[in-house]
């Protein structure tokens, strides 16, 4: 199917050609001058066009452009977390359904971003969606698609496992860059914090060795920035992972109430600027819990020197109300009384230790992360706003075996490797390899209907390889090096 190669050569002249488009516009209303588009990037990775110069608004900005489909492609490839795209001054796509109005990078530094859908001729339009549904966006189309059946099934499994296993790789990878980074401005001993910083790549490169990093606060600090980013789903993960880094771990541990729990609600609606500034204390119209969270801020805000979230950056429209970040900082702030003033961590690492059936194992872990509802939140979803029916759950046991999956597997591999513990890492791939859940990622339940492999839906290693399979080999035409287009395309 031609329409992705299409899709690109499209979009890429529509940049080269902006002349053509008229005045153009952020979705934040400020004007769009494009002074020099850049040089197109050949490479495999990193942004398309590097070296551009564009004023936005009264300002000139020169660095790179990131071109993608869809708006929603920004963290659904991965730039937000890739340091390739630190230097990205402007995000161009297709279609922003929604219309927001920025991005972030790695560093949680804001780009503004452009749409080209209201700019391009209606007949590129059509060009660009000929034989494709927009909301499928064709992401999970696969070009051995006619092939497949060319393929035994068992270099599929073979395969989609390898691939699960790589992508576990990559959590790691990930978890140990943010150990480093951590460690590094650790050993600095600063008195003020840091808002902006990256490692230079002699510090990327080196081993981390396990005495950096023996401070019990670095492994709390990155485990609560996995665990609230999980709870984020895809929609508020980023704003939930810059909470957490705002609010982190050292600020909390200074902070004490009777009430801990309710602090800590305070603190994060109040950092994350959800606390809407109608809610103010004393009022006759306001619950006394609110009045208490105006309270508790205003102790805990004396020893804050963090920044602020933009409440822009939160999500609410077109989420189920159970998945309102609301909703998901309620259970976050009785997660964090678990890892901090309950040793959670400690907790994790005896079951893993200890406990030798694996399926108990998991269950057992489950069972720390499915949070029932309590308090306010749960007759709640947004502020003074009571519902009828009560909510059971701020944490189920799908979201608990999300996390499992994201941040316990990958960040206790990183653990146990690091203090040469490898029979717990081994036990942990164990768990990787017999867990079960049911998958709800509309690429997984693609690709395996391209695959023919509806039937390995809930093996977890499977649908994650599945995942690994179409983001870092189909979605980027890599597919003489994919095991099963090779495999597929040499039968045929």
């Amino acid at each position: 199917m031609e329409t992705l190669s299409i899709t690109e050569e499209i979009l890429y002249d529509s940049w080269k050609n902006h002349k053509s488009l008229g005045v153009l516009k952020t979705t934040g209303g400020d004007d769009v001058e494009i002074l020099d588009i850049g040089i197109l990037n050949t490479n495999e990775s990193g942004p398309d066009f590097k070296n551009s110069r564009i004023r936005i608004g009264n300002f000139v900005f020169i660095g790179d452009v990131e071109i993608d489909t869809s708006y929603n492609d920004w963290v659904n490839h991965g730039h937000n977390i890739n340091n390739r795209y630190n230097k990205v001054i402007l995000h161009v796509s297709l279609f922003n359904k929604q219309k927001h109005q920025h991005v972030y990078t790695r560093d949680g530094r804001k780009i503004p971003t452009l749409c080209l859908y209201d700019y391009l001729d209606h007949g590129v339009i059509d060009l660009f969606t000929k034989n494709s549904d927009y909301n499928n966006q064709l992401n999970s189309y696969l070009k051995c698609n006619e092939a497949i059946k060319y393929v035994d099934d068992r270099i599929k499994i073979v395969t989609l496992s390898e691939l699960g296993v790589e992508r576990l790789n990559k959590k790691c990878e990930r978890i140990i860059l943010r150990l480093k980074e951590l460690s590094y401005l650790n050993s600095l001993n600063l008195n003020e914090p840091v808002i902006n910083y990256q490692l230079s790549p002699e510090k990327i490169e080196s081993p981390l060795n396990p005495t950096d990093i023996n401070d019990k606060e670095i492994w709390e600090q990155v485990f609560y920035e996995l665990v609230f980013e999980a709870l984020g789903y895809s929609k508020n993960k980023i704003p939930m992972l810059s909470l957490a880094k705002a609010a982190d771990i050292k600020f909390l541990k200074v902070v004490k109430s009777d009430q801990i729990i309710q602090m800590y609600e305070s603190i994060l609606f109040h950092v994350g600027n959800l606390f809407n500034d109608n809610l103010k204390a004393g009022s006759s119209n306001l619950s006394d819990y609110i009045n208490e969270l105006v309270q508790d801020w205003d102790i805990a805000r004396l020893k804050f020197d963090g920044q602020m979230l933009d409440d822009i950056e939160w999500h609410f429209l077109k989420l189920r109300p159970q998945n309102f970040p609301t909703i998901r900082i309620a259970g976050g702030a009785r997660f964090l009384d678990s890892l901090i003033n309950n040793n959670l961590l400690d907790v994790i690492i005896r079951k893993i230790k200890e406990i030798h059936n694996i399926e108990v194992l998991i269950n057992s872990i489950r069972n720390l992360f499915v949070i029932k509802a309590d308090g306010y939140w749960k007759n709640h979803f947004v502020f003074e706003k009571p519902i009828k029916s009560e909510i059971k759950y701020f944490i189920g046991a799908q979201r608990a075996d999300e996390i499992i999956i994201n941040v316990i597997l990958p960040f206790f591999t990183v653990y146990f490797d690091l203090f040469n513990l490898p029979q717990y890492s081994k036990k942990l791939l164990q768990m990787y390899n017999i867990f079960t859940q049911k998958a709800e990622n509309k690429i997984v339940t693609d690709v395996a209907k391209n695959l023919r492999m509806e039937q390995y839906l809930e093996k977890t290693i499977i649908t994650q390889g599945m995942i690994e399979l179409f983001r870092s080999y189909c979605s980027k035409n890599r597919c003489s090096e994919c095991k099963i287009g090779e495999e597929a395309f040499n039968k045929e």
